[in-house]
């Protein structure tokens, strides 16, 4: 049994100001994402440029910092949004949504289509191999803040949350990073690394988003103010990531019966 380290949430504090360890993750996420994708322009089947990586990215921030924080509000604490309006831009009192972020980088990619004349799937299906970066720095922050806990557990790993109890638990954000940051990571990269034909990428993506998501929310502790939100068994991530894995097989059986190749 490990006990979880006690690490102080502010990273760097200098005077008056605070970098948090989650505000770096972010950081972290979108300069290893830039850099993904400028390797991404030089396989051979893309056609984008360096500077549109860059273009992309600015939208791609905007989404999902709205979008995660809208997301976390509508669908966790639809309550206390409807309660306090004003709670929507308290982004320092934490609560981001993966799935809101999500739909947020679905609105980026629709604007950055319409305004360079490209379809849509070809920008999801150029960003989707890298997404599982951001989910891995996020997770780790997770895990550094000592939150997403998991569900208590005698696992001769299970790990000890002093800050909240003293029950052995799962390091369900460990479980997290690695099954939607280095499997699907791993798994997207290789797929993309050859042509595939257009929405299979972005298929395969929410495929494997939302069956590695689904299997990891049995490690992780539902969130008290919620618990089960159906069948006394599935929690709202499991909820959120059925039409993630439906709208994934939809999408990978229509790119290869079109067989239209993603540039």
């Amino acid at each position: 049994m490990f006990v979880h380290p006690d690490i102080d949430p502010v990273a760097i504090a200098i005077g008056p100001l605070a970098v948090h360890w989650y505000g770096l993750m972010y950081l972290l996420s979108f300069l290893v994402g830039w850099g993904l994708g400028i390797v991404r322009t030089k396989q051979a089947h893309i056609h984008w440029q360096r500077e549109e990586v860059g273009d992309f990215l600015f939208y791609v921030v905007l989404g999902v910092v709205i979008g995660g924080r809208v997301g976390y509000m509508l669908f966790y604490q639809p309550g206390l949004l409807l309660e306090n309006p004003l709670q929507l831009f308290y982004i320092w009192q934490g609560g981001m949504s993966f799935h809101g972020g999500m739909l947020g980088v679905f609105a980026a990619a629709g604007w950055f289509a319409r305004s360079t004349q490209r379809a849509f799937f070809d920008i999801t299906d150029f960003v989707a191999p890298i997404v599982p970066v951001g989910l891995f720095f996020g997770r780790i922050a997770n895990f550094i803040n000592g939150e997403l806990i998991g569900r208590v557990t005698d696992v001769p790993w299970a790990m000890v949350y002093p800050r909240i109890d003293m029950a052995p638990r799962h390091p369900s954000e460990l479980y997290e990073a690695a099954l939607e940051g280095l499997v699907l990571f791993a798994l997207l990269w290789w797929f993309a690394a050859k042509p595939r034909p257009r929405m299979a990428v972005s298929g395969l993506f929410l495929l494997g988003y939302g069956c590695l998501r689904f299997f990891a929310e049995f490690f992780r502790q539902p969130d008290a103010f919620l618990g089960f939100v159906a069948f006394d068994w599935m929690t709202m991530g499991q909820v959120l990531c059925t039409p993630m894995i439906l709208g994934g097989i939809l999408l990978l059986v229509l790119a290869y019966r079109r067989d239209t190749v993603t540039s």
